[in-house]
């Protein structure tokens, strides 16, 4: 099989798999009640300060009307806190319950066990090139998503 093709089937593969295996490694009786497209906004929302919708809105490329509907059904199952601005009224400010939290620690867990199960398998200079290569591909995504 040639490179190109090579390529093509390993990174279609790649991102399957990825989605199925987080889908079943984080969603757990625990966290039954969730999707994993709920289980990144509460990523991006973070165990931080308190987010405005607009800023969560553009870490997911989301529009803010689409980020209302998951934050809708979050508020609902208990996983995220909406409070209003005090200088402004206007702006909405969003941050995780204590089951929001344990929700984003349990996905982090997630992460941390990819990254160190690739990492172990590899030579610094081959993390390296990994890196690198990733990010080259990341930003080609990304240009391409904004056109």
């Amino acid at each position: 099989m040639d490179s190109y093709n090579t390529l093509n089937e390993v990174l279609v593969n790649l991102f399957r798999d990825i989605l199925d295996i987080e889908q079943k490694a984080i969603i757990t009786e625990e966290f039954h009640d969730i999707t994993s497209n709920d289980m990144h906004v509460i990523e991006a929302i973070g165990i931080g300060e308190p987010k405005n919708m607009s800023s969560i809105a553009r870490m997911l490329s989301v529009t803010v009307g689409t980020l209302t509907i998951a934050m809708n059904s979050l508020v609902k199952k208990g996983y995220v806190f909406r409070e209003r601005g005090k200088e402004d009224r206007r702006v909405v400010y969003i941050s995780l319950t204590e089951r929001g939290k344990a929700a984003y620690e349990h996905h982090a867990r997630f992460h941390r066990t990819m990254i160190d199960s690739v990492s172990k398998e590899l030579t610094p200079e081959q993390l390296e090139l990994l890196v690198e290569t990733l990010t080259k591909l990341n930003k080609w995504f990304r240009h391409w998503q904004e056109h």
